[in-house]
């Protein structure tokens, strides 16, 4: 009788009762991704010019000290005399980021782009404004390890990102989300 009311007897046939999840936009997470760690960089390298200047703050003992230093060079300060090609290559790499950015479907690869683009503008804004002039700006540096050269928080989440996009790569999974094994079925 119930079939003859437009009911169904099979249980799959009712509609599941806990409702599916909204899936969320890998595109919305890495612009959300970038425009966090780009502001937290700026923020911090703002706070260190304000708070660093009379002299370094010993976080844990000799391991982590705030000390606020300029690189106008690359990792380890060097290339110092190459500040203008450092300020080309961070321009190339936020095009490029910026152009893969259009086809990212996964979350990992979100993270990971999102991370490298926020670290990458943030280091690339320091060599546009900073001194000694436009394009050949110095970045502002303040974390200190022993044996390791001072750095800051673009540089750690531009080597996060690196391995961020190690593990994607390694994992076989593209921009779009897919496997290499989807990829070779299909």
């Amino acid at each position: 009788m119930q079939a003859a009311r437009g009911a169904s007897l099979n249980p799959s046939d009712q509609a599941d009762p806990v409702p599916a999840r909204p899936r969320v936009d890998a595109r919305i997470v890495f612009a959300a991704v970038a425009l966090v760690v780009y502001g937290l960089d700026v923020a911090s390298k703002q706070w260190a010019l304000s708070e660093l200047a009379d002299g370094d703050i010993p976080v844990l003992g000799d391991w982590l000290t705030l000390h606020l230093t300029f690189n106008p060079g690359a990792a380890f300060s060097t290339g110092t005399d190459f500040t203008i090609v450092f300020t080309c290559l961070a321009m190339v790499a936020v095009v490029v980021v910026l152009w893969l950015s259009r086809r990212i479907a996964s979350i990992g690869w979100a993270l990971a782009l999102g991370l490298l683009l926020g670290g990458v503008g943030g280091n690339l804004t320091d060599r546009i404004v900073r001194e000694p002039e436009p394009f050949r700006g110095h970045v502002v540096d303040f974390l200190m390890l022993p044996n390791w050269p001072v750095f800051n928080l673009a540089d750690i989440w531009i080597n996060v990102a690196a391995g961020l996009i190690i593990l994607q790569t390694f994992r076989g999974i593209a921009l779009d989300g897919t496997r290499d094994s989807e990829r070779e079925a299909a």
